[in-house]
């Protein structure tokens, strides 16, 4: 529906600094974050984490709620994709800083995919 607004994704506007930063503050979830950031979209049946199910859900809506992943529901299916541009225009070169130095530093390199293959 047109100009209705979505409550589980915020709006560029809406995003804040504090709430990006709190959703990066866990090690888990930046590896969800590095894991995405290669663009591609990905199903949650895909994603390999040392938690639960339920615990991953969790991480994965708070960065929903923060603006850094956009969520879709397909049937019984999730989806998720990095908001990559969208944090790029709200706050430029974060996201890029954030990678750069989780990966120097090996930070969410617990994160992987059902397939085996490394995060980015």
């Amino acid at each position: 529906m047109v100009g209705v607004k979505d409550p589980q994704h915020p709006e560029l506007a809406e995003m804040t600094l504090t709430d990006v930063m709190a959703a990066l503050s866990d090690p888990l979830r930046i590896g969800l974050v590095r894991l995405l950031s290669d663009g591609h979209e990905r199903g949650w049946g895909e994603l390999r984490t040392p938690v639960s199910k339920s615990t991953l859900s969790h991480h994965l809506r708070v960065l929903r709620a923060a603006g850094l992943t956009r969520t879709r529901q397909e049937g019984t299916r999730c989806y998720v994709v990095l908001r990559r541009e969208d944090l790029h225009a709200r706050f430029p070169g974060l996201l890029d800083a954030v990678l750069a130095a989780a990966d120097s530093e090996g930070v969410g390199s617990q994160v992987g995919l059902a397939t085996g293959r490394p995060p980015k």
